[in-house]
Order: structure tokens, then sequence, then C-alpha cells
């Protein structure tokens, strides 16, 4: 065990928290906090790692153990280059690399007790840097930075330049870099794109210390946990497992809980009615009975109303107006500015009632494809062409038009006068908008809530094409689910930029892949698009691309040419490059498998006195084993070149 949290309290003011939270965590063990915003999962982060004083409740480390943090908002001020900033994570290898660099130096001239105490200290040096992996540190920090999604160029960017996210970046790299044994980690995936949280998954997974993260990111937490620790009405309960797990076991208790509940209730009621009855009848015999049953209803331990969850309420929203079959059709859209081009002539088309989700890296153009649809932004060349009687509603995160005095159900009654009250507070409710929330004013809530106002605001138009710029970013899981289903009991057509995964899975007909200023077509959701993505690229991304039209009808399997086949020349040459990419490959891994093998037997050489005793031939292997180290560095990232 590396972390036990005991009977942890907190209150601010007359707020409690938490309460009596209690939960351990294992040594390599990969773990989840969760619960609703506000639910003081970041509070919890802080008591653990000493910056808030717990009310009540003990945090009790491993013997030894390291932690790193790191926390939702970072704000480094240092004037180093991204690259130099992450290398100081490294500072104890680099001044150890120095340090035997200098020895190396020094041994060339020294002679007798002072030459042996140079060979105990440079051998001692030596075994620690590679214990440290020193040999391959700096691929190791490139690995990281290309991994967080910085490119190459970027290396030398201030820091103080960066953005908010950028910074979350290098600081998130830098502790990932200094391997501590326990790493807590507050909502790391805000700032990364697909391929990066991929990418940090993969890490974490195979990560050899302990990981506490707080995400709403449920297809992460899916791939990276093994257990779960919910916070709900300020206390704690573990489940084993992942997200999936966990919201399956906690269904199946909420159901029950609820059954148990109600049946509890109808035997309360039917006491009263029974007390209520004798006590009617006013006579001595019976009012002592009522009163005897009145006692032991007292006695009865009440079970407290389940938290209901609204994500389970089924609500179908009917656009006013039936749009035709063809909802939008764009045609060779090109896009650029002065220094990027983001994309050239990318074709699709939308048909009535799909779902279609736009993927790709940030900085991309998914955006601004989105913006040219909303005529908010002008396109350099190509056709867009909204099919018969379709109504846009767009939501974008940044630009939500409510007003800030209003209350929530103000906000929509003012909206669409036409509703009663029952109306709204049940649209409301689907987005878990409940009791007395409905007279909170919007400048009073989270933006989040914001966001959640706005979706039920646009889902209740006339609109038939919802345009949905991230409409999961800042929601809390709960009210991701609600979203999910308003989606997919949307009767209407729904087109959207998302990052979450989960969300995507759960909602998309088709994804379009925005890559290489080139849309690519998958008809399903994105566990089918991972299925299918590696063979799509190879077909459409390779070497030997045909001048068609960059994005594909409604078939994923169309290829580059209009008659769905590429010519037979252009076969060969790709088979041909197949062929010449298979033999490199295959020379690669023959010599990493050759120096490796040198590499022991120089390790094993090392170990022998009659070596380490001879400055010659120390040195001499010492170097060797220094270019066979780097030569592999090249090698390996050949091999993955290739491999891809």
């Amino acid at each position: 065990m590396i972390l036990a949290c005991k009977n942890i309290s907190k209150s601010f003011g007359t707020d409690q928290i938490l309460n009596n939270i209690s939960f351990h965590i294992n040594d390599r063990e990969k773990a989840a906090i969760v619960g609703v915003n506000g639910a003081g999962k970041s509070t919890l982060f802080k008591i653990i790692m000493g910056e808030l004083p717990a009310d009540e409740g003990e945090i009790i480390f491993a013997k030894g153990s390291s932690v790193g943090y790191l926390a939702q908002h970072q704000d480094l001020s240092s004037e180093n280059s991204i690259y130099d900033e992450i290398l100081t994570i490294k500072k104890d290898v680099i001044e150890l690399d120095n340090s035997i660099h200098k020895l190396e130096l020094d041994m060339k001239t020294a002679s007798g007790d002072e030459l042996e105490r140079m060979l105990t200290a440079y051998t001692r040096l030596t075994h620690e840097f590679e214990l440290k992996n020193g040999y391959s540190y700096k691929s190791e920090v490139i690995g990281v930075l290309k991994g967080l999604g910085f490119e190459e160029e970027e290396f030398m960017k201030p820091v103080t330049n960066l953005s908010g996210g950028q910074k979350t970046r290098v600081a998130l790299g830098k502790l990932l870099l200094s391997t501590p044994d326990l790493i807590l980690l507050d909502e790391p995936t805000n700032h990364l794109d697909m391929e990066s949280i991929a990418w940090l998954e993969n890490f974490l997974l195979n990560y050899k210390g302990a990981v506490v993260v707080i995400a709403h990111d449920r297809y992460f937490l899916n791939k990276v946990v093994t257990k779960v620790v919910e916070i709900e009405n300020s206390k704690a309960t573990s489940y084993e497992g992942n997200y999936s797990a966990y919201a399956e076991k906690k269904a199946f208790q909420r159901d029950a809980l609820l059954k148990h509940y109600l049946n509890q209730q109808k035997e309360i009621k039917h006491q009263e009615e029974v007390i209520a009855k004798l006590r009617s009848f006013n006579r001595e015999k019976s009012i002592k009975r009522a009163e005897s049953r009145e006692k032991m209803l007292d006695k009865i331990e009440r079970i407290e109303k389940p938290i209901t969850q609204e994500s389970h309420m089924s609500i179908r929203l009917e656009p006013h107006v039936i749009s035709g079959n063809d909802v939008l059709t764009v045609t060779d859209l090109s896009k650029s500015y002065p220094s990027l081009n983001l994309f050239k002539k990318i074709s699709f088309d939308i048909k009535r009632g799909e779902k279609v989700a736009i993927i790709g890296n940030n900085g991309t153009g998914k955006t601004t494809i989105l913006k040219i649809i909303n005529q908010l932004i002008d396109f350099d060349e190509g056709e867009i062409k909204l099919g018969a009687k379709v109504k846009i509603g767009y939501y974008d995160q940044e630009h939500q038009v409510l007003n800030p005095d209003k209350t929530l159900f103000d906000e929509l009654q003012d909206t669409y006068p036409d509703m009663d009250n029952t109306e709204i507070r049940n649209i409301l409710a689907a987005f878990l908008f409940t009791g007395d929330d409905v007279f909170k004013r919007i400048k009073d809530i989270s933006g989040g809530e914001r966001g959640r106002v706005s979706l039920a605001k646009l889902m209740l138009s006339e609109a038939n094409f919802l345009i949905l710029d991230e409409p999961t970013n800042h929601l809390d899981i709960s009210s991701k689910e609600i979203l999910e289903n308003a989606v997919n009991h949307y009767a209407g057509t729904v087109l959207y930029v998302s990052h979450d995964r989960y969300f995507i899975n759960k909602t998309a007909t088709r994804i379009l892949d925005l890559t290489e200023q080139k849309l690519l077509n998958y008809i399903g959701n994105y566990d089918y698009y991972l299925e299918k993505k590696p063979e799509m690229e190879l077909l459409y991304l390779s070497d030997a691309k045909s001048q068609s039209p960059a994005a594909f009808g409604s078939s994923d399997m169309d290829t580059l040419n209009g008659d769905g086949k590429q010519d037979w020349k252009q076969q060969k040459e790709e088979q041909a490059k197949l062929r010449k990419r298979q033999n490199d490959l295959k020379k690669t891994e023959d010599e990493i498998h050759k120096l490796e093998t040198r590499n022991e037997e120089i390790d094993t050489l090392l170990t022998m006195e009659e070596v380490f005793t001879n400055v010659t031939r120390l040195m001499e292997l010492n170097t060797e084993k220094k270019t066979i180290e780097k030569r592999l560095e090249e090698l390996l990232e050949l091999w993955e070149e290739l491999a891809e």
C-alpha cells in the first residue's frame, strides 16, 4: 500500500464537502476519483498533498515514497524554452554525465593512488548513470514532448509565451519524467488532443508507480484504471474495475436501493393509514393500538431517498419542421491562412437523422468547418448547400447567448412562452436542474451549468440541424450522460466536433476524420473508427496518392479514384514501396539485435577485474558502449517509422 486516506472530513463554512472519506491505493495501482462537479475531488487531492488542512482524519504515505501532483491549472513563469524546462527534471542525470566526462579527461593524466580513486569513482558513477537510464535521457525527453503534442519546431519556444493549456502540458511532461512512486493527476486530458490522450493512456498503463486520476474522460478511465473511488453526498465508495464496471455496479446498487426505499415507503404509508383508521374509531383500545403502532413506526430506520439519475430520463425532442433527406452538401471546400493551409477540396454530405462527429488533431480546422457552415467566417473556394427546410441551431461554448440576470426558469420561459411550468421543469430536470436549482441566476452558476442551459434551449428551438462545437467541455460525467441521452433521442440531425471519445462512441453514427488536410469517412462509432483507421489511412494517405476529392461519400470503402479502383501502375508502385519498407525493417531489426548482443557482452566485460583495472581498456569499452547506445536510439526511431 502506498497511500491511505483515513476518515478525511472537510467543511467550508456550513457546507460539508467531505465526510469520513476512507480508501487506500496499492503499489502500481491505477485508480480514479469520480463525482459530480463540486463533489470535492480536487479538494481531496489538495488535502492529500498538504495544500489544504483536513478538519479530521489522516493521510498516510508508504515510508520513503515520492509523490507527484498535477493540478488543473498551471502558471509556469520560467524563462527557459520548452525543451530546457523539461530537461531540468533530468538535472541529476546531466550532472552525472558531466562528472563522468570530466573523470575520463582527468584519468588520462592520472596515475597511482589517484588513478585508483578515479577508477572507483568512475565505476560507481557509470553504474549510477546506467541505472538512471542516462544513455537515453534525451530521447526519453523528446518522446514525452512529442507524445504530449509538441512539434519539434516548438521545442525552443519560451515557456512564458505559452498558453495556459500548453503550460499544463509542460508541467505534465516534467511530472511524468520525474517518475514518482505515486502520481496524482487532476484532469490531465483537458488540454490534449486524441493522439496525445492515447499516448498518455499507454504511458500510464505501463507506468511502474501508482496513479490516481480525476478525469471526466470516461474512455480514458476505461483504458487506464482498475479501481474507481466515487465521492457522492460527501461520502466515498470504492469499486473494483474500470469506469464501465463501476457504472454497471452503481446502477445495480441504485436500482436495489430505490426498490428497498419504495417498499419501505409503501409499508410506512400502510401503517399510517392503519393508525389513522384506529384513531378514527375513537375507542380506548383502538387508540392504544394506534399509539403502539406509532412507537413501532418511529423506531424504523428510515432509508433516504436515493439520488435518481436524470440521465435515465428518456426525453425525445422533435423539431417543429422536418427537413428534407439531404441536410447538408459540402463540395471541394478549401480554407487557408497566410501561414497555414487547413484543408483543400474536402467534400462530404449529411443526411436527415444522422449524428456525425468531426474529429482530428488540434489545429486541423474542425471548428473552422463548423464556423464556415454557420457563415461566421469565409472560405477560399468550394460550395456549401443546405437542404430543403433545414434550420440550423449552433452551439459554441465560447458564445452562449444567455441573460446573466435571469433565472434558469425565466431564461427558458421567456424564450418559449408557450411552454407551461411543468414542461419547463421537466426539460431543466432532464439537464440536471431540479428543485430550487431552476431559480438560480445564470450569473451564479458554473460554466458547465451554463453550457447545459444553452444546450437545453438549443434542443427546444425550431432547429432541425444542430451543430455543436465541443459540447461536453466543462461537463461532469452525469451531465455528459444527459447530453448523450438528449442527442440520441433527438429526432433531427446533428453535426459536432468533439475530443470526447466516449461521447462519440455513444452518439455518432458516422465519423469524419480531418487529417493531412483531408476528410476520411467512417460509417460507425469510435470503436469502429479505431478498428478501420489503419486500413483507411493505408488506402487514402499512402505515399502514392491519386489526385481525387479529399473526402468520401457515404461509404468508407470508396477508394481514391472515381470508379472505385486504383489503376494497375499505382498498385505496382505501392507494392514495390511496401516490399522495400519490409526489407528495410528486417535489416534494421537485425542490426538492433547485433548491437544489443554486443552491448550485453560489454556489460559482462566491465564486471571483470582485468578490465575495470585497465584504464585504457575500460575507456575503450565505455566509448564503444556510448556509440552503441547512440546508434540504438537512431535505429529504434527508424524501426518505429518503418513499422508504422
